[in-house]
């Protein structure tokens, strides 16, 4: 889950000392990123037809508005190569000037989305659209430009991109792909280059190097062309004279990828970097303010860029100055240095661009789509994107991810078993709705004329179509059907007349292996003659054995061979109390010890059955904590008080260990629970009876040893039947107070 806070940078202007320790990494930050900016700007500029410059105004112009007023401090805003298969068309459909100001308008959008806090909205779409997104923009973009690294020009498609490879591959070749095939190897070998060379980045090392042996071989060939002196375009955005809807859908399309890409790389950051959260609405926001800006002066549309931003951090950036500086060098090479940056072939720009087309086809991310299930959205988004549009390939993508989740929702499990009594049971789980019902039909035919049925039903919802189903079978089968319904009476409510309709409304009903079986049985069993402890036991083992049974089977399958028990649980035996379930733990948990009002005899007693318990659990399998529980309305209790049953003489003679509960009752205050004294006397005997049974635990040998050693912990627990309510003792308190009170 993704976390949004507000207003967490750049509240206030810095100390000096901090300032000047930021600015060190923050400059060194900005030099790396400004060298992978240059080329990357050019880069994506030349694959989508727009003038080179607009790469570079953007980079500027973009990249500080975005920097100085979004949300995320670390992020790295410029063109990117995701908007380039898109922009391509644009231009070829609108003319530079119109593209523009769809740039223009898709800032606007953006700010929109921002102030009516939607971003959160863009991180909804399933992540394998997005990387179907981005592995379907990269796919296009190594189509179009393996053409110009082969000494060719990319196709009006990604499909006459792949119909004319084959003939691309087996032409004449000429300089302009020995300089393509020298940046590709210096990208692909600078990864294992020793750490002191691979300080330059990968891009700037291989375009440098590619130019360099370009103008040492006098080579002539097509460079990248940018205006002397101060960098200027001369292009104010122009309106479209017609064609509004298509302008329309080109901003709309525009703001969105480079919206989420923006939104996901600096949640990306976030992950990396930790700590307050980006503010995702300021984001958005930011880098619409940055778009409008870009396209007002010719430049192209601007993202958060993932690669640049990534490295912004991996160089050691702190501050959002970092970003900002980027932003200063690469319009002082704009100024300085444009008869350097003429010298850089296309060719090398289109390799870069195979390059990092190539990286968006992320395998990681493929393999995580996979893990989930979702692989078969990745692939259509993927193939809409190239063999479409990307509106096309999202779109389908969103379309077939709505209806797996659809079924995954709406699937119910049906099958039909039989028992060993010849009788069959058919188990139907989860949300029974129409679109369940002609698998359900199919099921139910399975199912012999005259068998003796019964019919589980364990759903979360059962809607009209699927009742009629069930109820027009169940009357016209031909042998006895018994409905055994866990859970919300779905079928029971329709039956009666009264359909439950929502979800929302059901009742919200103890499962039956966690709830009392015999309080169930008492209700769903009609003959009373069945509702013999002996019965219900058997029935009860037989639903452990369908239902719970395979949901434990491994964590009994480990405590197969030893126990292993973290706490020694010393309880009444009331059973009212069921200690695994006041203390949601299972087996294997707890090693439990029950007796009459949860009485530990001295160590020194002739009782020695407890001790020997607690010998066990604390020298032989090293339990970390004793609990000693009591609870409310105990029995014991009000026979120590005077209201024992006559003739119990084993009774008597056990309760003769509770005289020292009864000793410290008189001699010490009154414990409270909850801020308050009990109202029954009983219940305030067991307060003080939980306080005494710990004392009398501190006096066995092997208790004492390991509590001097801190390998031990004593702990008072009370559990108030009524109210369902447990509590533990806490002596700041001066008696017990509520478990959720003391959590940390």
């Amino acid at each position: 889950m993704i976390e949004i806070v507000r207003g967490e940078h750049d509240t206030g202007p810095p100390t000096t000392p901090k300032f000047l320790e930021n600015l060190k990494h923050d400059v060194l930050a900005s030099i790396v990123v400004f060298l992978v900016a240059v080329p990357l700007s050019l880069g994506v500029a030349f694959a989508a037809g727009a003038p080179l410059l607009s790469g570079l105004i953007s980079a500027v112009v973009g990249g500080l508005v975005a920097s100085a007023f979004g949300g995320s401090p670390l992020q790295v805003s410029g063109p990117s190569a995701a908007l380039t298969v898109v922009l391509a068309d644009t231009i070829a459909t609108h003319g530079w000037p119109v593209t523009c100001a769809i740039t223009v308008a898709a800032g606007l959008l953006q700010i929109l989305f921002g102030l009516t806090r939607l971003a959160r909205a863009a991180l909804a779409v399933s992540p394998a659209i997005v990387h179907g997104l981005l592995a379907g923009i990269g796919v296009t973009l190594v189509l179009g430009q393996l053409h110009v690294v082969l000494g060719g020009s990319a196709q009006g498609s990604a499909l006459a991109n792949v119909l004319a490879l084959p003939r691309q591959i087996a032409a004449h070749h000429d300089q302009a792909v020995l300089i393509g095939v020298v940046t590709l190897a210096v990208l692909l070998a600078w990864p294992r280059l020793p750490k002191p060379v691979r300080r330059v980045p990968a891009p700037l090392a291989a375009v440098a190097l590619a130019t360099g042996l370009s103008v040492a071989a006098g080579m002539s060939l097509p460079r990248v062309d940018l205006p002397a002196g101060l960098p200027t375009l001369n292009v104010v955005p122009r309106l479209p004279d017609g064609g509004w809807g298509g302008f329309a859908v080109a901003a709309l399309t525009i703001a969105l990828i480079a919206g989420l890409e923006s939104l996901l790389s600096a949640v990306s950051v976030d992950k990396l970097r930790g700590g307050p959260r980006t503010d995702l609405d300021r984001e958005l926001i930011g880098q619409g303010a940055a778009n409008v800006a870009a396209g007002a002066l010719g430049g192209f549309p601007v993202t958060g860029v993932i690669v640049r931003s990534m490295t912004n951090y991996e160089a050691g950036a702190r501050t959002r100055a970092s970003a900002i500086l980027h932003c200063a060098w690469i319009l002082a090479a704009c100024l300085l240095f444009t008869g350097a940056l003429r010298l850089i072939p296309l060719a090398a720009l289109a390799a870069l661009l195979v390059y990092v087309g190539a990286k968006l086809v992320n395998l990681h991310g493929l393999k995580e789509v996979r893990r989930h299930g979702d692989l078969p959205v990745y692939a259509v988004t993927l193939a809409g994107a190239v063999a479409v549009n990307l509106l096309t390939g999202v779109a389908a993508g969103v379309l077939l991810a709505l209806a797996m989740m659809l079924r995954r929702m709406i699937f119910s499990g049906i099958h039909v078993e039989r028992d060993d009594g010849g009788r069959h049971r058919v188990v139907i789980e989860g949300a029974l709705t129409f679109l369940s019902v002609p698998r359900l039909t199919r099921v139910l035919a399975e199912v012999p004329a005259h068998a003796d049925v019964r019919l589980e039903l364990l759903v979360d919802y059962l809607d009209h179509a699927a009742f009629d189903c069930l109820r027009g079978w169940q009357q016209a089968h031909a042998g006895p059907v018994t409905v055994d319904e866990i859970g919300h009476p779905w079928f029971e409510r329709g039956t009666s007349g009264a359909p439950t309709v929502r979800r929302s409304v059901a009742a919200r009903v103890v499962p039956r292996w966690l709830a009392p079986w015999s309080e169930w049985q008492a209700e769903h069993v009609v003959l009373p003659a069945q509702r013999t402890a002996s019965s219900l036991l058997c029935r009860g083992a037989s639903e452990f054995h369908r239902r719970t049974a395979p949901l434990l089977r491994d964590t009994w399958s480990g405590l197969a061979h030893g126990q292993q028990p973290h706490t020694l649980f010393i309880t009444c035996g009331d059973a009212r109390i069921v200690p695994n379930l006041i203390t949601t733990s299972g087996p294997g948990d707890l090693f439990t010890v029950r007796n009459i009002g949860n009485l530990v005899p001295p160590a020194d007693g002739d009782d020695s059955s407890v001790g020997a318990a607690i010998e066990y659990a604390v020298g032989v399998l090293g339990v970390a904590e004793i609990v000693v529980c009591g609870h409310s309305g105990c029995g014991a209790m009000k026979a120590l008080l005077g209201q024992a049953p006559a003739g119990l003489v084993q009774l008597g003679s056990w309760l003769r260990h509770g005289e020292a509960t009864l000793r410290r009752r008189s001699r010490e205050a009154p414990l409270l629970l909850g801020g308050e004294r009990p109202g029954a006397e009983a219940d305030q005997l067991a307060l003080q009876n939980v306080v005494q049974q710990l004392e009398t635990l501190r006096g066995y040998p092997v208790v004492a040893e390991a509590l001097a050693r801190g390998g031990l912990r004593l702990t008072g627990m009370y559990f108030d039947v009524g109210a369902t309510q447990v509590s533990l003792l806490e002596d700041a308190a001066r008696g017990f107070v509520r478990a959720g009170a003391l959590e940390h």
